[in-house]
């Protein structure tokens, strides 16, 4: 029986570790090869618990492809098949992204990586685009949610906290469902409950490993629907309000997430090291998947109530839709960042139109948008 678990766990190491290493394309692309892998090829779930797994995790915050990864471990090996089955998907992409950290702050400044970055980091945006444009379309899905979304960005657009956004979007989506369902009690309830808890904007800090863990652990655990939200997160905080960023590394860090297999949230590895080396990387990538592992493993009994739950249900859908509305804002506000001449102009625009005409594959747009922009630097047309 030992060695039998013992095999499980080995398997599970083996699979997700070659999975965290070709999983490029965004989560819908992993999320497709675990179906492929567990469902097709290894029988370990049937594809109707696969999709409970994945319904599951559209229901917490955090990387949907990583909690999916957590969720087929625990199901396969217990406890430490969940340890297991994350920490195998996401050690490639830390491993690949520490690699392009340590390259990009020894050689950042020479032509060549800065051709990388030039044509990388438009297209990064056109990416972004495409992803709002995707998900508006489900997560707007009634005229209540078009309004409530146009109204959280235009407060995202004014500065208002984006915690405050998110949460008190979905207060008020779950508010009127339940007035509209004549619940009134509940409805105060709700209001009682939520409203006093929504965070107001910090303040700046000075840099150290522990403040740092705690905001990726904060980013970590509040962060619904795509990965992509993450540019509002972490534009609200290492930004804005800290300072410890500029755009342009930003950007940077969006696109290294992007350019590489596994998890997006392994921006965090590289910011990460930017702010302090090997140790930085290390905490930052812990803090920001570290409330993934806690979520699904208290989320599982709790999933099928929330279900059942029209309140719940109300709540979650005014969170995507200010989800959307505030990668909207942040879209627009980082474009300044990345569309600086004709060439990049160009750039968008083309891979805006492979993207949302074609549905090219990002799988071969980055590495196309790697070549044009050192052949562009290269040239001079740039300049």
């Amino acid at each position: 029986m030992k060695s039998e678990y013992s095999g499980r766990l080995a398997e599970l190491a083996r699979l997700f570790l070659k999975l965290g290493t070709a999983a490029f394309g965004g989560p819908a692309a992993h999320i497709a090869m675990m179906e492929d892998e567990i469902v097709n090829r290894r029988h370990w779930l049937s594809r109707d618990e696969f999709l409970d797994f994945l319904g599951a995790t559209n229901l917490i915050p955090g990387p949907n492809s990583t909690e999916m990864a957590i969720h087929i471990g625990h199901r396969r090996a217990g406890w430490a098949g969940l340890i297991v089955a994350g920490s195998s998907f996401i050690l490639p992409a830390f491993l690949i992204v520490l690699a392009i950290s340590w390259a990009y702050v020894r050689f950042g400044s020479m032509p060549e990586t800065a051709g990388i970055l030039y044509g990388v980091k438009p297209v990064v945006l056109a990416i972004v685009l495409q992803a709002v444009w995707r998900l508006a379309r489900s997560a707007l899905k009634s005229r209540l949610l078009v309004i409530t979304g146009v109204a959280a960005a235009l407060a995202g657009g004014l500065g208002v906290n984006e915690l405050a956004v998110l949460f008190g979007t979905g207060v008020f989506v779950a508010l009127l469902k339940s007035i509209f369902s004549g619940n009134l009690a509940k409805a105060a309830a709700l209001a009682h409950a939520f409203w006093p808890q929504i965070p107001a904007a910090g303040i700046a800090i000075s840099f150290g490993l522990w403040p740092m863990f705690l905001i990726f652990v904060k980013i970590g655990s509040i962060l619904f629907g795509s990965g992509y939200l993450l540019l509002v997160f972490l534009r609200a905080d290492f930004i804005d309000r800290l300072h410890w960023l500029t755009e342009g590394q930003l950007l940077d860090a969006i696109a290294v997430g992007q350019v590489t297999p596994g998890p997006v949230f392994t921006a965090a590895t590289f910011i990460g090291f930017l702010l302090s080396g090997f140790p930085g990387a290390v905490v930052a990538t812990a803090g920001i998947f570290l409330p993934a592992f806690f979520f699904v493993a208290v989320s599982g009994p709790l999933v099928p109530r929330l279900r059942r739950s029209p309140t719940a249900g109300a709540f979650l859908d005014g969170v995507n839709a200010a989800s959307v509305a505030l990668m909207a804002v942040v879209t627009v506000q980082l474009a300044g960042a990345a569309f600086v001449d004709y060439a990049t102009i160009g750039l968008g625009i083309i891979a805006a139109v492979l993207l949302l005409r074609y549905n090219l594959n990002t799988v071969w747009l980055v590495p196309g948008a790697i070549v044009a922009g050192i052949v562009i630097h290269a040239t001079g047309f740039s300049q």
